[in-house]
């Protein structure tokens, strides 16, 4: 299955909204989409409420994310995640690593 994204630009910030699957299957299609936009934006905000299934592949890609807008002096912050989403991330203990932050 493929994964969609859905743009919206807010002054420095780019928020995308995920829907699909981040699985191994589809990262490899997504990871330099993901990457060009944390290259342009300030503010890289990833909602994947509508994320159906995540597993280590997609994981990774947020870590690899979240390092690169580090290294760059940005910020990358997850603001919504699917029950999927969810589960993945916190099997690993990873809420506050990829600046998970719900409202």
């Amino acid at each position: 299955m493929d994964i969609t994204i859905a743009q919206e630009q807010v002054g420095p910030e780019c928020r995308l909204s995920l829907s699909g699957e981040m699985s191994i299957y589809s990262v490899a299609e997504l990871k330099p989409r993901l990457l060009a936009y944390l290259h342009d934006a300030q503010l890289l905000s990833l909602d994947l409420t509508e994320v159906s299934e995540m597993d280590t592949a997609g994981l990774q890609l947020l870590w690899l994310c979240h390092q690169e807008a580090t290294k760059a002096g940005r910020a990358f912050v997850i603001v919504g995640a699917s029950t999927a989403a969810m589960e993945a991330i916190t099997l690993l203990r990873l809420e506050r690593q990829l600046n998970l932050q719900l409202v």
